[in-house]
């Protein structure tokens, strides 16, 4: 096991320092050519990827040679994870990622001592501009939550979506987690105890939010025709009870086919928030990427992170046009504690979370490689972080997490 931490993490410092020298011919030209201020801000959160997932990612969809959208960007960042705990959540990193504090494992948008701490994405919205988040999560779940809300508890999910109505505001809200807006025994679109998790029902304890929201003039819409109709304004979206996914061990029942793709929620968010004069704010995020790192689920993984891979090229391809757009592309923290090796009958794994996963054949190729997995939570390791755009400058080197706000924040010229 030795051995392998240490290649590991070789490895993990290897994809790091390639994301910012292995760059498309242009990429000098981009430094140079960004505006000094963002007018725009769209920040991609892979939830639990690593260096290990980036790389398994990038050769399951380009193959050896290839490269992923997420990694043709000209600056490059290692980032620092810890919460107030060595191992973070991912509410804690959220929060210092949205309010540049460090805060304690589970707090939503709050400090140590529970306080209330602004938000990028609030102060975007003070600053005229338009605000969106979107996850393949529950929208209420931690990440799109530390960005506009203020708990001290992350399970409080029914109060954190009220906040997004009556507090920040947000303008677009698309992603999971129905059953938080409708009080137990309303059932909503999606049927409350469904075959595929039994458990999942209506459990909201702010009473109907979903009438609540269409009352504010939020367009509410529950699938993908629905979503690509809808008209520019502040628009809800809830396409499933709980997460967009179903997590199990692999071959248990395990699902990614999210009823509405996170291009397409990406897309739709992009072209409702991009109508306001003043910019806007969005935060996407894919969190399978995370919930099958927890399940050891390497197939499924690589699926959610080709997802996130074309959501940032629709990003991309809107701040082509828009060059006063700044994007980036960031991970919380690490999950399962991954390392990539060669297919090897010799190999001492074992079972259950020392077992490999795979073989899995790299696209355009012939070659084989294997995933090997060290557990089921999360790591303290490092993560990558690539931008383009105005400010993505200060998102170059090695920092904490919570320069991600700074960098945000500064960008475009956002009041303390």
């Amino acid at each position: 096991m030795k051995k392998k931490t240490i290649a590991a993490a070789t490895l993990s410092l290897a994809l790091i320092t390639s994301f910012g020298v292995n760059q498309i011919a242009d990429a000098k030209e981009e430094k140079s050519a960004s505006p000094k201020k963002a007018k725009n801000v769209i920040m991609f959160v892979g939830d639990g990827m690593g260096a290990s997932h980036r790389e398994a990612i990038r050769l399951a969809a380009q193959g050896l040679n290839g490269e992923l959208a997420m990694n043709k960007m000209p600056y490059t960042g290692n980032v620092h994870t810890h919460s107030t705990s060595v191992v973070t959540d991912s509410a804690a990193a959220g929060t210092a990622m949205a309010t540049g504090v460090k805060s304690y494992n589970g707090a939503i948008g709050v400090d140590e001592n529970k306080k209330p701490v602004k938000s990028v994405l609030e102060m975007a919205s003070e600053a005229g501009k338009s605000t969106g988040l979107v996850t393949t999560s529950q929208i209420t779940d931690a990440t799109p939550a530390s960005l506009g809300a203020h708990v001290a508890d992350r399970k409080k999910q029914s109060d954190i979506a009220k906040q997004y109505l009556e507090n920040s505001k947000v303008d677009v809200l698309l992603g999971g987690g129905e059953d938080y807006w409708y009080p137990k025994g309303e059932e909503g679109k999606y049927q409350d105890h469904p075959a595929k998790d039994k458990k999942e029902a209506s459990q909201g304890t702010q009473g109907n939010l979903v009438k609540k929201a269409q009352k504010l003039g939020y367009n509410y819409v529950t699938n993908k025709d629905e979503l690509q109709k809808a008209k520019n304004g502040k628009l809800l979206g809830l396409f499933a009870n709980e997460e967009m996914f179903e997590q199990n061990p692999e071959g248990e029942g395990d699902l990614y086919d999210p009823v509405v793709p996170l291009p397409d929620m990406t897309q739709k968010a992009i072209d409702t928030l991009s109508q306001n004069k003043k910019g806007f704010f969005l935060m996407v995020e894919e969190e399978g990427t995370d919930e099958m790192s927890h399940e050891n689920n390497g197939k499924l993984m690589m699926k959610a992170g080709k997802q996130l891979d074309k959501s940032v090229q629709v990003a991309k391809d809107y701040a082509k046009k828009h060059p006063d757009t700044l994007v980036l592309v960031a991970a919380d923290h690490e999950c399962g504690g991954l390392s990539i090796e060669e297919v090897n009958p010799k190999d001492e794994s074992g079972d259950d979370v020392s077992k490999e996963d795979g073989p899995y054949t790299p696209a355009h190729s012939k070659e084989k490689f294997a995933l090997d997995w060290t557990t089921n939570e999360h790591g303290g390791q490092s993560v990558p972080l690539t931008a383009q755009g105005p400010g993505a400058e200060k998102l170059e080197g090695t920092y904490e997490n919570t320069n991600i706000f700074k960098a945000m924040r500064d960008a475009m010229g956002l009041k303390k």
